[in-house]
């Protein structure tokens, strides 16, 4: 029986943070508006597949971008509009510093034309071109095969340029254009999530980290994703049994590791919680930086997974008998002991009272709401992490 990761509210809801604008619009515009750089190109088929596999271009890694969602059926109605010559959106890609391109919108696409280009997967469902269901690429006839080398994808690239566009009140970096072409784009199709979002917006040492603890072991043993065994996957291998945990496929446990480091800090509890974690996200830190922040959550994650003897963050079972996982509980948890971190082995020795009064909040209707996040609030927040740290150490 699988295990149910209750999340809480969504991340958009909570206090909002007042945003100051010129009541002149002429003048706000003369101020604040701004030139994005970008530059059309056009891949053809194959030579997309050749960019992504080499990886010397273009880069392509759904570990470390959203996770691909798309089913055979949707890719090969992709496969289908370009055999009919008919419009498909262009992709979005940015210049990185290390000379490559990123993808912005479009990895869905761009992997459909990579796997079937390299007869990863057969065309199926096709409600046009129907005698093609079944046909692999390396299977094509000569005709349909030409029409598919000829076929190409559109690409509108941002250029490294943009960063250098500066308003009256700020210098815009390419992180703020980014976000701000990532929400304009992000209104159809399949809506990307807040945190597939933070994913593409911020490459770098941190977000790599995040992507590493959630392949800990104990992380996915304890919210029940299928762990990471493969001694060395190819950058563009995803394992078929996570693709069907919904937290790993919606970047859920990214989220939930980017919770602790967005909240142990008191200042960035403002807002709603998707600010505080978006806030959290933009943060630039070394490469030794980051192998301590790695370092210190295995641990806390570590030191609660034994005091609470394999079974921490749970819940009541359900009307139902279902087990089941609080995201709130989990990041409150891991805040609170990370404030009294130099009070571990203490609170450790004390185990017996620190099951007994988590036992006695959870049967408790009041606090069993504080501590499980129905409300998202930054003082919702803050209130479930006191508790948690009187149940580790009461006053």
């Amino acid at each position: 029986m699988s295990l149910e990761i209750v999340m809480g509210e969504p991340e958009e809801l909570g206090e909002s943070e007042s945003i100051e604008t010129s009541t002149d619009p002429d003048d706000f515009f003369a101020k604040n508006a701004f030139r994005i750089v970008y530059q059309t190109n056009n891949f053809f088929l194959p030579q997309i597949r050749d960019l992504i596999d080499k990886g010397e271009v273009l880069n392509l890694r759904p570990e470390y971008q959203r996770r691909l969602r798309w089913s055979t059926p949707q890719k090969s109605r992709l496969i289908e509009s370009l055999l009919l010559n008919i419009p498909v959106p262009p992709v979005f890609l940015y210049e990185s510093e290390a000379a490559r391109y990123e993808v912005m919108d479009g990895q869905q696409r761009l992997n459909a034309v990579r796997e079937f280009i390299g007869s990863d997967f057969a065309l199926t469902g096709l409600q046009v071109l129907k005698p093609l269901n079944g046909i692999r690429y390396s299977r094509c006839p000569p005709r349909i095969k030409r029409a598919l080398d000829r076929g190409s994808l559109s690409a509108i690239v941002l250029l490294l340029e943009s960063e250098s566009e500066q308003t009256a009140s700020r210098r815009l970096t390419l992180t703020d254009i980014r976000r701000f072409i990532f929400d304009r784009l992000n209104t159809g199709g399949t809506k990307l999530n807040p945190q597939e979002i933070r994913n593409a917006l911020n490459p770098g040492v941190f977000n790599k980290i995040l992507v590493e603890l959630t392949r800990f072991r104990l992380f996915t043993e304890v919210f029940d994703i299928p762990p990471y065994t493969e001694t060395d996957p190819n950058d563009y291998y995803e394992n078929p049994d996570r693709q069907k945990n919904s937290l790993y496929a919606s970047m859920g446990d990214c989220q939930l590791v980017l919770r602790y480091f967005a909240l142990k800090d008191e200042t960035n509890i403002r807002g709603s919680m998707k600010s505080m974690l978006d806030r959290a996200m933009e943060v630039t830190i070394t490469e030794a930086e980051g192998a301590e922040r790695k370092e210190a959550f295995q641990e806390r994650f570590t030191f609660l997974y034994n005091l609470f003897d394999h079974r921490p963050f749970r819940l009541p079972a359900d009307e139902k008998g279902r087990e089941r996982i609080s995201a709130a509980i989990y990041d409150a948890s891991m805040v609170a002991i990370n404030s009294y971190w130099p009070d571990r082995q203490r609170i450790e020795k004390d185990k017996v009272n620190v099951r007994k009064r988590m036992n006695s909040a959870m049967s408790a209707p009041e606090s069993l709401i504080v501590l499980t996040g129905q409300q998202n609030t930054a003082n919702a927040v803050r209130q479930r992490i006191t508790l948690m740290r009187s149940i580790f150490m009461p006053e």
